[in-house]
Order: C-alpha cells, then sequence, then structure tokens
C-alpha cells in the first residue's frame, strides 16, 4: 500500500471507531488474522489485535455496543463513558495500520487517531442525544440501526480496498464535519428559543 492508502485506511477505521468501536476492533483483528491487512512490525505490541482473545472480547463489546446503542438514554451514557475510550481506540488502530518506525510519525499517528475518532464520536453523540429528545420510541432505533449499517459497509469498503479507504476516509471526515455544523446551528436555535422564553 501506498503511503496515501495507509492514511486512507487508518483515517477511515479511526473515524468509523468514533461510532462503532468494537466493531472496528473486531474487523482489523479478523482482517490482520487473515492477512487482508498486514499486522503491524515496528509497533508489535499491537500485533495483539488478532490474538483470537482479543478478537472475542471485541465481539462481546460490539454485541453490548451493538445492544445498548438501541436503548433511548442508555446510548448517551454509553457514549458518555465511551468519550474517552473511543479516541484512544481510534488512535490504536491508527498506529496499528500505519505501523510507522519513527517515533515522530507514531506520534503523529497517534493524535491524528484520537483526532479522528473523537471528531466522529462527537457528532454521533451530539445526534443522539437530539434523537434522543423526540417523543416517539422508534428514531431511536431507526437511527442505531442506519449506524451499524452504515459503518458496517463503510467499513468492509474501507478493507476491500485501498483506494476506496481513501474515499471513504474522505466522505466520513466531509459528514462529520457537516453533522457538527447542523448540531451547532440547531443548538444556537435552540438557545436563542430558550432566551426569548425567558425574557
Amino acid at each position: 500500500m501506498t503511503a496515501i492508502e495507509l492514511l486512507g485506511l487508518a483515517g477511515s477505521l479511526s473515524l468509523l471507531a468514533g461510532w462503532r468501536l468494537y466493531l472496528c476492533l473486531f474487523a482489523a483483528g479478523v482482517a490482520m488474522s487473515m492477512g487482508w491487512i498486514a499486522a503491524p512490525e515496528h509497533l508489535a505490541w499491537l500485533g495483539v489485535l488478532h490474538n483470537p482473545w482479543v478478537i472475542g472480547a471485541s465481539f462481546l463489546g460490539l454485541v453490548a455496543e451493538l445492544l445498548a446503542d438501541k436503548i433511548a438514554w442508555v446510548d448517551s451514557l454509553w457514549d458518555a463513558i465511551h468519550t474517552a475510550i473511543r479516541p484512544v481506540g481510534g488512535a490504536l488502530l491508527a498506529l496499528a495500520i500505519v505501523d510507522p518506525q519513527d517515533p515522530a510519525w507514531q506520534v503523529t499517528a497517534f493524535l491524528l487517531g484520537v483526532g479522528a475518532a473523537l471528531l466522529s464520536h462527537s457528532a454521533k453523540a451530539g445526534t443522539r442525544a437530539v434523537v434522543n429528545a423526540s417523543p416517539e420510541p422508534f428514531s431511536n432505533v431507526v437511527v442505531s440501526t442506519g449506524e451499524d449499517l452504515t459503518t458496517g459497509a463503510l467499513l468492509v469498503a474501507a478493507l476491500a480496498s485501498p483506494v476506496l479507504a481513501v474515499v471513504v476516509c474522505i466522505l466520513l471526515l466531509l459528514a462529520t464535519l457537516g453533522m457538527l455544523i447542523l448540531l451547532r446551528r440547531l443548538l444556537r436555535r435552540i438557545s436563542g428559543k430558550v432566551r426569548r422564553q425567558a425574557d
């Protein structure tokens, strides 16, 4: 893989980890076990991602995340807890994929992975908080299932083709930034209404 393709795959997995960390860990572990992506050589300790026990634990986390994400307000609690966990997981995935030898690039990959996962996690958590405010009970399940299907499809695309990984990374970044802008506008609108009602 070229450097751009590696960065695209690392960026895609880091951004997707902000939505579904355990799915990304599981998929990366399976992909390393099957030889679809190279296990890290320079950061050999990250090769543990393809250990059967780690794959099994990430599968259990995946099941728990899928279930917790379907229940209104439980998903927001899950997101609050994972505000610290998902960025670190995204950073470790970026490190494992880029596998830089130079310490400066190791720090760079780590920081970019943290930033990407935190950015997408913030958009997801903010969106879910808005959805949870909806009075009907079905929107949470619909949005969560949409996230599951989207994450799975984009993850398969990113792992299947290095070129698609770059495209997925760019699309995810644009979608995440767009969602954060929409959430900011919504919060401004709500705070404006609250201020007007208080006056």
